[in-house]
């Protein structure tokens, strides 16, 4: 059993002000793994405090010289990028070739985006209107609350810390206490780096307790939060009261349009996408929309891809899915398969129960559906499993509407060989983000969405702009 009640506070670890043990559930094997405590107000009074006095120095400090203590970090990072893999695999369930190649690689092209961003930001430039004296300075929010999720906990991790750094920012970091282990093998990254204390806290605890007094504290200027959209308007009503900057960044319930002009191999990558993770991305394709034509021979592509999926326990080697992250999740997934069966949607794939040979963990079986409508369950819940939808189109016009008619925008994906009709939906589909044809986002693109996926925009230049305030200053010397 791991035993990690600390918290890092003020560049030591330090026990709780009153122990609140909470244990770590292996997913693959439903048994405790490791056991943390969960903070209290005092705790996190003591982070932001820490912060609060960090501030100044850190703020103070040379954009350069933060910029060198990112690179430290990134290098410390890959060298022990191993030990992140072993404790995101226990924690969540990554299979662990996946963690090391997916999870711990994603954190590892996030801090290098952000150091090639970082080396051509502008901290203080001129306004460039050809007013003399104008300028633009970039300067650091302040304290700021980062929460984030279990589902990619280095991607999401590195997504805020490392511009935080960069922009001169002070924090307290609030990872999941459902995958608490990867976060915490990250502070001692972070101390190792050399980050001088009191920049970067971290505070295990729930949402109710540390993300709640995060949200509310006087002395947090902003939060920046990844997670549900229930949580994230929580969060918005809480921080109101402080006036902080709120960044979201939220659920997704994103539509595939395929045109019959697309291959199978567009078919089968749509459902290894919406399949990948355990089906746990925020931006998985969970709604592929199919030109008539096209809709039987893709219906028959996709059972036979999802069938083909292999499911096992989080430390087998090979190319396969894992199980979801807790009881709680196996239970809302099976009851949205459950609902999509009794609402009429086709089952082609998949189903009820744990896959054969699984009699343990919280495995799901590779779903698909044929034949859904959008008014069904399926197609407008966030399912946050394995679970695939397909529904035939007509028209582009009909793709489109049913593609927007859903509170969520994070990700939709376009796949078709007319260019002309690819760019026109870029701009049509009402979403932060546009993936075509199997081309991944470019290096240090923002990700982020529209309405309920919130309006974050992180990565990149956009994930460092984020963390600062811009100060407009007339009459500066030449």
């Amino acid at each position: 059993m791991i035993e990690k009640r600390h918290f890092y506070i003020d560049g030591t670890w330090v026990g709780p002000h009153q122990p609140r043990d909470h244990a770590v559930i292996d997913p693959s094997t439903e048994e405790p793994c490791a056991v943390i405590s969960l903070g209290d107000r005092a705790d996190t009074d003591a982070a932001v405090a820490a912060a609060l006095r960090a501030g100044p120095g850190w703020a103070a400090t040379p954009p350069a010289a933060r910029l060198a203590t990112v690179e430290r970090l990134l290098a410390i990072y890959q060298s022990r990028a191993e030990e992140m893999a072993q404790a995101m695999s226990l924690e969540m369930g990554a299979p662990i070739d996946f963690a090391r190649d997916s999870q711990v690689g994603a954190g590892i092209w996030h801090i290098s985006n952000f150091i090639r961003a970082a080396k051509d930001f502008e901290w203080l430039h001129p306004l460039g209107d050809g007013t003399p004296g104008a300028m633009i300075a970039y300067e650091p929010v302040g304290v700021v609350g980062l929460i984030t999720p279990w589902n990619w906990p280095m991607n999401q991790v590195t997504l805020k810390v490392v511009p935080a750094l960069l922009a001169g920012c002070t924090m307290v970091l609030k990872p999941s206490e459902e995958a608490p282990l990867s976060s915490l093998l990250f502070a001692e990254f972070v101390h190792a780096a050399g980050v001088p204390a009191g920049v970067f806290n971290l505070v295990n605890g729930d949402g109710a307790g540390v993300g709640t007094q995060l949200s509310t504290h006087p002395d947090v200027e902003m939060i920046s939060f990844t997670g549900s959209t229930r949580a994230g308007k929580a969060i918005s009503q809480a921080a109101a009261a402080t006036l902080k900057r709120v960044c979201l960044e939220l659920g997704g319930k994103g539509a595939n349009l395929v045109f019959a002009d697309a291959d199978d191999t567009a078919i089968a990558r749509g459902v290894r996408h919406c399949m990948n993770n355990s089906g746990q991305s925020c931006n998985a394709p969970t709604r592929m929309l199919v030109e008539r034509p096209l809709y039987d021979r893709a219906v028959q592509i996709a059972a036979e891809v999802a069938a083909a999926i292999k499911v096992a326990p989080a430390q087998a080697p090979g190319r396969h899915i894992g199980p979801v992250v807790n009881a709680a999740q196996f239970d809302k997934i099976q009851s949205l398969i459950e609902t999509g069966i009794k609402e009429g949607a086709r089952l082609v794939a998949g189903g009820l129960g744990r896959p054969e040979g699984l009699n343990k963990g919280f495995f799901i079986r590779p779903t698909v559906f044929a034949d859904v409508t959008p008014e069904m369950t399926v197609m407008r819940e966030e399912i946050f499993g394995p679970v695939l939808s397909i529904m035939p189109f007509d028209t582009e016009e009909e793709a489109v509407a049913i593609a927007n008619a859903t509170p969520y925008g994070l990700t939709n994906y376009v796949q078709s060989q007319d260019s002309a009709r690819r760019n026109r939906l870029a701009r049509l589909l009402r979403s932060g983000m546009v993936e075509m044809n199997g081309q991944s986002r470019g290096a240090g693109a923002p990700f982020g969405g529209v309405r309920a996926s919130g309006r974050a925009r992180e990565g990149g230049r956009w994930g460092i702009e984020e963390f600062c305030e811009v100060k407009s200053i007339s009459g500066w010397a030449d």
